[in-house]
């Protein structure tokens, strides 16, 4: 019987998403692999079905399609992997040997992939700030019971910070459990706009988030790699 259900929130990923899911087939004894896709236009679709479970098609928006994917998964404990991230060898394993010890949700350390010598910094950063906090991101790959999941009823459907969002409301009830080991995840964005640009770009959304700012608006800036919307 698997534990483990992966659940992928997709859009337009054709380009990657053969290597992407390559990795994981060693593992469907253990787990179900879910695409909550959001309508892509390209060959996401056609590439990935014969390579996963469920192949389904939500409302467009992360927490939208994490959610969608989330109702009809089949095991006991959620894994929330974006389209660009491997998870590390035996990550599986690493995951089970936290539940058994009690933990309800968690993460992963991470490691961007990419040229700029900050990125090491930036992704250390990220994991030192998320022990610290409690507060994961979606690129540490989130995993969490489905018993929990179904408690805080799942992620905000929010455009942006729905995993600040959801860790926060997790806080509350069991503080995460962080595995060392680190999932790789693609750094484009941050060297597509500039890396410096966007550490400051996103300490800015943060910061915004917290002070109440709305998600629409600072999903629109993240997606243009902008401080402010011109007038």
């Amino acid at each position: 019987m698997r534990k483990f259900s992966i659940i992928i929130p997709t859009l337009n990923e054709a380009e990657g998403i053969y290597d992407f899911l390559m990795p994981l087939q060693a593992l469907r004894n253990q787990c179900e692999i879910i695409i909550s896709d959001a309508g892509s236009r390209d060959k996401t679709r056609e590439i990935s079905l014969p390579f996963v479970d469920q192949f389904m098609v939500a409302p467009k928006g992360r927490a939208t399609q994490m959610n969608a994917g989330a109702k009809v998964a089949r095991t006991d404990v959620l894994i929330f992997l974006h389209a660009d991230t491997f998870l590390p060898e035996q990550g599986l394993a690493l995951i089970q040997q936290g539940v058994d010890k009690g933990a309800l949700w968690g993460r992963f350390d991470i490691q961007l992939e990419g040229q700029h010598m900050m990125l090491k910094v930036v992704a250390q950063m990220m994991n030192w700030r998320s022990r610290m906090s409690g507060i994961a991101t979606g690129d540490q790959v989130i995993f969490i019971t489905q018993q929990l999941f179904l408690r805080v009823e799942g992620y905000a459907e929010i455009a942006l910070m729905e995993d600040i969002e959801i860790s926060k409301r997790l806080n509350k009830l069991a503080r995460p459990y962080c595995i060392k080991a680190k999932v790789r995840t693609s750094a484009r964005r941050w060297e597509s706009f500039g890396v410096w640009k966007t550490i400051a770009l996103m300490w800015s959304i943060r910061l915004r988030y917290f002070l109440g700012e709305a998600p629409e608006q600072l999903a629109e800036l993240y997606k243009q790699g902008i401080f402010w919307r011109k007038s």
